[in-house]
């Protein structure tokens, strides 16, 4: 069974996204010194990233047009079949590239039925009523989230407080940048 993995930039503090709304906190290409290789070597075993219509907009605006040359990340990222959730979206172009198909369905539902077909693992960037969903559903099997080392103090948790039952997870994987990064992965047990 395909795993789906759920990679998110987080705050010090918990949040994944700041009061304005933006992932500004965590923009600087700094902290992509190490931890871009990581990514690099990730995406070989992922052939499907999912995305919310917010977040693929703010993919949209940089990706498509980075050199593959001198940004490896860009084509390995390119290349890959990307699914956009979206009620709003009709198509969902990706530049020169093959165009993102526009699911309207049920994320859930639709994840479910993913995870049981042949190929790669599956993973899911921003997209936070999403990615939250798939977790309340219990759906993601792999948590990584890269701990900036900045406090914002306000903005929008990655985890929000819901009427489920607390969940343990068991840690798979810490590791941490020159930049002051933290990986960390967690499993649900």
């Amino acid at each position: 069974m395909r795993k789906v993995i759920l990679q998110e930039w987080i705050s010090l503090d918990g949040y994944a996204e700041d009061r304005n709304g933006t992932t500004d906190f965590f923009s600087s290409p700094k902290y992509a010194e190490g931890s871009d290789d990581d990514l690099l070597a990730f995406m070989e075993g992922i052939d499907t990233i999912l995305l919310g219509a917010n977040t693929y907009k703010l993919f949209l605006g940089y990706w498509p047009d980075v050199d593959p040359e001198t940004e490896l990340i860009a084509n390995r990222l390119n290349t890959t079949q990307k699914l956009v959730f979206s009620k709003s979206l009709d198509t969902a172009p990706w530049g020169k590239w093959e165009a993102c198909q526009v699911i309207k369905t049920d994320p859930v539902d639709t994840v479910r039925r993913l995870k049981q077909q042949e190929g790669k693992n599956i993973v899911m960037w921003g997209s936070l009523s999403i990615a939250q969903a798939l977790i309340n559903a219990g759906l993601v099997d792999d948590i990584q989230v890269r701990v900036v080392p900045v406090l914002i103090k306000a903005g929008r948790p990655l985890f929000e407080p819901s009427q489920n039952d607390e969940q343990e997870l068991e840690l798979i994987e810490s590791k941490s940048y020159p930049t002051g990064i933290t990986l960390l992965r967690y499993a649900p047990k």
